[in-house]
């Protein structure tokens, strides 16, 4: 009877600690299961050298988190390199659509990586990629999508050289721009707690906590974080260009819903 009671404690114990560490239960993301289509696009030949900085990025939980679907439409803000542009596109499928949206001011900054999505819409193997140029105070989509991403630029849209756009009213465009039910997935590098937007021009991070606020503000309805690109060792008053930490700050990852 002993060695019965011992195992049931022992089953109901592990049981706990599983129900404890569900997504539901602390909004702490963690893949555990990967749908077959995130993992045939991260698997694409085509991603080239992309592969070699996957480890380093989490795409796979990235891709996971955003819940993104074949068919879906999805707004990507400041592509970059198209490093996940690529990604979306093989997700989304013929089906679907990926909009890279370069706003005017930073494409001034960046006039190689925007060359980059330019060339990259030509490719027959992204049929599906169209990019957009416009001014970063008048965020628009040609048609209402599933999921608005941004990564690690949410904190540049409020700095001069994008002329200091309102981020409350650049989060209710970006309500706009999803249909109901559709997913703002927020990427960024972590700036101290309580410093709000102070150090978005210099060490080029934001306050999680102002981020929460200001998209919650307009609406959208928190669905949830990861801790996947958590740096602890990270101290958060350092550029994030800074050799001793470039390319591994501690970043937040936030879910937000739009109701509906």
């Amino acid at each position: 009877m002993r060695s019965i009671s011992v195992a049931l404690l022992a089953a109901m114990s592990l049981s706990g600690l599983a129900l404890a560490q569900t997504p539901q239960m602390n909004h702490m993301q963690a893949v555990h299961y990967v749908p077959p289509y995130i993992q045939a696009a991260v698997d694409d030949p085509a991603r080239g050298q992309d592969v070699s900085i996957d480890a380093r990025r989490k795409i796979t939980d990235v891709m996971v988190f955003s819940e993104v679907k074949p068919g879906q439409k999805v707004l990507e803000l400041i592509p970059g390199s198209g490093y996940f542009t690529r990604v979306f596109s093989s997700i989304v499928g013929s089906q679907g659509h990926v909009y890279a949206l370069w706003p005017n001011e930073y494409a001034k900054e960046d006039v190689d990586d925007v060359a980059g999505s330019d060339k990259l819409a030509t490719d027959p193997h992204y049929a599906n990629v169209s990019v957009l140029k416009q001014p970063a105070a008048q965020l628009s989509v040609p048609q209402q999508v599933d999921l608005v991403f941004t990564s690690q630029n949410y904190h540049d849209y409020p700095d001069v050289f994008m002329g200091k756009v309102d981020p409350v009213a650049f989060d209710k465009q970006v309500y706009a721009a999803l249909k109901p039910g559709g997913m703002f997935v927020v990427i960024d590098h972590v700036a101290p707690a309580g410093s709000g937007m102070a150090d978005t021009d210099t060490l080029h991070r934001i306050d999680p906590e102002i981020v929460k606020k200001q998209v919650e503000s307009v609406g959208f309805v928190f669905a949830g974080e990861s801790n996947a690109l958590r740096n602890p060792n990270d101290p958060h008053t350092i550029k994030v260009f800074d050799s001793s930490i470039r390319g591994h700050t501690d970043q937040f990852m936030y879910r937000f819903r739009k109701p509906g």
